[in-house]
C-alpha cells in the first residue's frame, strides 16, 4: 500500500512515515507542493495526504491540480487551521476527508483505513442520468443542461449525484450532509442550503423549468415536477 504525503514539517513527516511503515505501508514524503505536482503520476498511489500550509503550492491547490487528472485516489487534508472556509475549500477541490492538527496517529490511520475500504467497494455507476433536459454523465463526472456543459466543483457534482440517485425522493439536510461529507464537520445549519443554492445558480437559473426543488420542512429533491 503506497501513501503520498505532503508535509513541510520535517519531524512530523518522519514520524508519520515511521508510523505507516509500522503498519506495513510505504510512505513517500514531499515537503513542497509545487514539486509534488510536477512529479505526480495519476493513480500511482493508493492514498494521498496533503498538508494545506506548505511551501511552493498550498495543499488545496495541490488537491485541485491532482483532481484534474486523477478523480478517484482518496485524498485527506491536514492543517493546523480549523476554519470552516478551509474545510469547504478542501472539499470543493476534491478532498475526501479533513483532519485538524494536532491529531493522534491512530485517528489518522482510522480515517485512512475507512477511505481505502470505500475505494475497494465496487460502485454501481449509471452511464447516463437524464431528467428533463438535464444530462449527467456519472463516469465522466460531467453535467449538461440543454446540451451545454455546466462546470461543477467536485462537491457540487457529488451533491447533484446524491439528489439524482434518490430518483425524486425528498432528502433531508441531515441525510444529504451524511452523504456529502464522510465525517462530521463543525458547521451551521445553512451549509447544505448554501450548496443547494450554488447548484440552483448553475443548473436552474437560466431555465424556465426548475429541477432542484424544496419541500418546506422536509428537504430537497431533483425533479421536473413539483
Amino acid at each position: 500500500m503506497k501513501i503520498l504525503l505532503l508535509e513541510d514539517d520535517f519531524t512530523l513527516s518522519k514520524e508519520i512515515s515511521a508510523f505507516f511503515s509500522s503498519k506495513g505501508f510505504e510512505c513517500f514524503p514531499y515537503y513542497d507542493g509545487a514539486l509534488l505536482l510536477k512529479k505526480y503520476v495519476p493513480y500511482e498511489y493508493d492514498l494521498i495526504i496533503l498538508d494545506i500550509n506548505v511551501p511552493g503550492t498550498n495543499g488545496i491547490d495541490v488537491c485541485k491540480g491532482i483532481r484534474e487528472n486523477d478523480k478517484k485516489t482518496p485524498i485527506i487534508m491536514l492543517t493546523a487551521f480549523s476554519e470552516i472556509d478551509d474545510k469547504l475549500a478542501s472539499f470543493d477541490n476534491g478532498a475526501d476527508d479533513y483532519l485538524v492538527k494536532p491529531f493522534h496517529f491512530e485517528e489518522l490511520f482510522a480515517r485512512i483505513s475507512s477511505l481505502l475500504r470505500r475505494k475497494e467497494i465496487p460502485q454501481q455507476i449509471e452511464k447516463k442520468i437524464i431528467i428533463e433536459d438535464l444530462e449527467i454523465l456519472e463516469e465522466e463526472m460531467k453535467v449538461f443542461r440543454s446540451g451545454e456543459e455546466i462546470k461543477l466543483t467536485p462537491k457540487e457534482f457529488k451533491l447533484i449525484m446524491i439528489l439524482a440517485h434518490a430518483k425524486g425522493k425528498v432528502l433531508s439536510k441531515q441525510f444529504i450532509a451524511e452523504k456529502l461529507w464522510d465525517y462530521h464537520i463543525e458547521t451551521n445549519q445553512n451549509t447544505i442550503e448554501v450548496y443547494i443554492n450554488f447548484l440552483r445558480k448553475k443548473i436552474d437559473k437560466d431555465h424556465e423549468t426548475k429541477l432542484i426543488r424544496t419541500k418546506v420542512g422536509y428537504g430537497y429533491y431533483l425533479s421536473n415536477q413539483e
